[in-house]
């Protein structure tokens, strides 16, 4: 009997690791698949498709996989918020950025997203103090900014990629804010239900938008690359992906898990160069490993803060 448990723990432990290598490597791929995907196609057209798709997707999954899924107001009005800043205002603007900047840099710039999570945590509670880690992370991530401009001033004389630049900026502090309204919002519901109704809420979103900054009247017809492009995103970088983090975080720490945000951007950088000979140079990969350490600093010191707290509500529980 404890052979069979500790086996099975084996195996669930295996298909962990093989869940969190999926999620490093296909969520690296999406940078790549969305600049495809747009090229010849309305980016924000594209965006929304894929998201309206997937978010209807993963609800069938869910109503056929667990039968009865009770539905209530309650749990998707918590998703709204999160649907428009993480999916509307934020991976679906940046399929829209792509279309004028490279992958690799949308990648590196998308990174920056603990950063402002640590940035927006600091103005809704002034209160929370900043150990020197994650003082240490901000300044080597802001570095890496720099850096990485730095490394593509062509596109500062550029007004559109100036544009792009701006754009996948300001998606990131609408992740990162969307991100902290789950954490202190917490819906009963469950996740996959949660996802597709985000997805369900984003992506009409990105029609809204699409409406309004492009031209329907002239659609050109979605082409087999595109077709393919938002197919992948669809299967692969929405459903596959998801669920395999869903899974990688049920088995292990979450620390652990936590290094696909430093191992994504670098598999975009490879394939935008390998791919699509994307601008890569010596610059390029310092800039990377500054910030991907002044990210690890940050998500270090921040677990460390988390830590003390937790420790001394449980001190004072005890006296």
């Amino acid at each position: 009997m404890r052979r069979t448990f500790l086996t099975t723990a084996m195996r669930n432990t295996q298909k962990a690791y093989v869940a969190l290598a999926t999620i490093c490597f296909l969520w690296g791929t999406t940078y790549l698949a969305a600049r495809i995907g747009v090229a010849g196609f309305p980016a924000l057209l594209f965006m929304a498709l894929r998201n309206t798709t997937a978010g209807l997707l993963l609800l069938t999954f869910v109503v056929i996989r667990y039968r009865a899924v009770p539905v209530r107001w309650q749990d998707i009005k918590l998703q709204i918020i999160p649907g428009l800043c993480m999916i509307t205002f934020g991976t679906g603007i940046v399929g829209w950025a792509v279309r004028f900047i490279p992958s690799g840099l949308a990648a590196l710039i998308c990174s920056l997203i603990p950063l402002f999570t640590i940035i927006i945590q600091l103005i809704i509670r002034p209160q929370d103090k900043l150990n020197g880690r994650i003082v240490l992370g901000m300044l080597m991530g802001f570095l890496g900014v720099l850096l990485v401009f730095r490394d593509h001033m062509n596109f500062m004389a550029d007004r559109k990629s100036l544009m792009g630049i701006g754009v996948t900026l300001f998606s990131c502090l609408s992740f990162a804010s969307g991100g902290l309204y789950t954490q202190t919002h917490r819906a009963q519901s469950h996740a996959f239900f949660n996802a597709a109704i985000q997805m369900l809420v984003g992506g009409p979103g990105l029609w809204v938008l699409s409406a309004l900054a492009e031209d329907w009247q002239h659609l050109p017809s979605l082409s087999l690359t595109s077709g393919l492009a938002l197919l992948y995103l669809i299967i692969f970088g929405s459903i596959v992906a998801f669920v395999s983090y869903l899974y990688a975080m049920s088995q292990l720490p979450a620390g652990l898990v936590s290094v696909y945000a430093y191992i994504n951007p670098l598999v975009a950088i490879v394939l935008g160069y390998l791919i699509l000979h994307e601008h890569v140079t010596w610059i390029t990969g310092l800039a990377f490993a500054i910030t991907m350490g002044g990210v690890y600093l940050v998500n270090k010191g921040y677990r460390r803060q988390q830590d003390k707290k937790r420790a001394l509500v449980v001190a004072a529980t005890e006296v």
